[in-house]
This record gives structure tokens, C-alpha cells and sequence, in this order.
């Protein structure tokens, strides 16, 4: 599945590659309109309107461009750098993209988040 992250002409799309239920809380949420900011020089990140499911979740060592959601805070983001970041419990992936250069625009904006098939 390919969820859109859109933006006025900006668009990041992520490829679903987790089956768990985090990610299907997720997916229920759709569509939906979040706005994202940046944290840490490294991640675009937003908070959704609901809890996620972090039933089960295993922990994440980062890599450009993973989709994730951070447990302790209940937001999902982007990682655009993943210099110096190790495995953390605390992440669980959702998806990757392939569209790194176009998530740094996201930032500040109003991002419609929708599944495609």
C-alpha cells in the first residue's frame, strides 16, 4: 500500500512495509490533515489525532527515509538524517520513502495524509 503525504505540489509518498498494529491504527486514521515541523536537524514530525497501537512494536535502528512513529510521544515522522542514531526501542517503523529530498518541504505546512492504492 502507498500512502501520499501531500502538500500543495509537494509530495512525499511512503510504501507500507509493516504489518502490525501500529500501523494499522495508523492506516484507520486516514485520511487526515496534520502539520509537520522538524526535530533535530533529522526528523519531520507531527502528531495524529488519535493513539496508535504499539501492540507488540520492536524497536528501530533509523535509516533515511523510514516512516516511524516515536512510542513515548505518540508522533509519527520522517527520518531525513539518521547520522549518529542507534536502535532505539522507543521507534517503531511504519514504511519508507524514497522521496528524501522532498521531505524537508513538509515542514510547517498543512500535509494531507491519504492512502492509494
Amino acid at each position: 500500500m502507498i500512502v501520499s503525504f501531500t502538500a500543495g505540489n509537494v509530495v512525499v509518498e511512503a510504501v507500507i512495509v509493516e504489518d502490525n498494529p501500529t500501523t494499522r491504527s495508523f492506516l484507520s486514521m486516514l485520511p487526515m490533515t496534520l502539520t509537520f515541523s522538524d526535530f533535530g536537524g533529522k526528523e519531520k514530525v507531527a502528531s495524529p489525532p488519535g493513539d496508535l497501537d504499539y501492540t507488540g512494536a520492536e524497536g528501530l535502528r533509523p535509516e533515511v527515509g523510514d516512516l516511524f512513529s516515536y512510542m513515548p510521544w505518540g508522533n509519527i515522522g520522517f527520518f531525513y538524517n539518521a547520522e549518529g542514531h542507534t536502535f532505539s526501542s522507543s521507534l517503531t517503523k511504519i514504511g519508507e520513502t524514497a522521496d528524501i529530498d522532498q521531505i524537508g518541504l513538509l515542514d510547517g505546512k498543512a500535509v494531507t495524509i491519504a492512502a492509494r492504492d
